[in-house]
This record gives C-alpha cells, structure tokens and sequence, in this order.
C-alpha cells in the first residue's frame, strides 16, 4: 500500500512547511462528504501517530491516517496550476466515479 507525490507537490509542500516553520509533512485524509460519498482533507501535520502510515518521496512525507489508507491505496498527489489557478490533484485508481462539481468522489 501506497500513496506517491509529484515533486511539483513536493515542492509546493516544502515552500508551505518553510512558511509555517514547523511541520512533519502533509497530513492526508477522507471524510464523508457530497454527492458521492467521501472528500479529501489536507493539513499539516506537526506530529505522526504511531497509527499512521508514513510515505517519503522527494525529501517530503505524506501522512496518512489508518482509516483512510484503503481509500488512497495507490493515489498520486500532484500539485498544478491551470490558468490563475493552482492546487492538489489526487490522481486515485479506487475512485469510481465523482459528483458534477469534483468535490466529492466514491469507491
């Protein structure tokens, strides 16, 4: 099990934790949400549980909680820029189909 980041996401999380000054890395969640069943929550994590699953690439760590770890199994985090525009792509192969806004996704 598995969760990758791009080293434009990589980047963009080290700029963010260089911001703040403090940080263990990205701190990757799902809760229910939406249409369609379950969102993506991101935040910085100051601190690791024992319970998490922790996965460095780029000299940046993503932190995924246990409970989401099944739904992200396999995601790609990606950082990109459209227009004026830049944010979080997740590039997930469990999702099955998503609501008409993007906001919500599910397995």
């Amino acid at each position: 099990m598995a969760v990758t980041i791009t080293e434009s996401a990589a980047g963009h999380i080290r700029k963010c934790l260089a911001d703040r000054g403090k940080g263990e890395g990205l701190r990757v969640k799902v809760k229910p949400s939406g249409c369609s069943g379950y969102s993506y929550v991101l935040d910085f994590a100051d601190e690791v549980a024992s319970e998490d699953h922790v996965f460095e690439q780029h000299d940046v760590k993503v932190i995924v909680d246990a409970e989401a770890l099944d739904i992200l199994d396999g995601s790609e985090v990606d950082y990109v820029t459209q227009g004026l525009n830049s944010f979080f792509r997740f590039n997930n192969p469990n999702v099955k189909d998503e609501c008409g806004c993007g906001e919500s996704f599910n397995v």
